[in-house]
């Protein structure tokens, strides 16, 4: 149940950067030589693709069970959603994802607008 403070509506800010998370489940099979080429593929898009202003990632370290068999997240921060777009449509993600499919079981992108709940 959420807390009665929660429930009130509060004014929020927010900011203009757009953030895009990929959590995926690696598939079994992948070494760990593998594991961190793709790593740094992914990370190197930074540098490739105009509007991508940061990249994070890290393997999943929840005791709460509750990561339904993903491994790994990745978050990349746009300068807003134009930049997104470009990014997904560029050739270098593009031939990125060729590069990550035969390595994955599943993957979830979620992507949001960071709001910050005043207070």
């Amino acid at each position: 149940m959420l807390n009665a403070s929660l429930q009130e509506p509060l004014p929020m800010t927010c900011t203009s950067a757009l953030r895009h998370i990929v959590l995926c489940d690696f598939l079994d099979g992948i070494t760990s030589a593998k594991h961190a080429e793709l790593v740094y593929e992914f990370s190197q898009l930074k540098h490739r693709i105009p509007g991508v202003r940061q990249f994070e990632w890290g393997p999943n370290v929840s005791p709460e069970g509750l990561d339904d068999g993903f491994t790994d997240c990745f978050t990349l921060t746009f300068d807003d959603a134009g930049a997104r777009d470009v990014y997904l449509t560029h050739s270098a993600h593009l031939a990125f994802v060729e590069q990550l499919k035969p390595w994955l079981g599943r993957v979830l992108v979620f992507d949001y607008y960071p709001q910050e709940h005043p207070g």
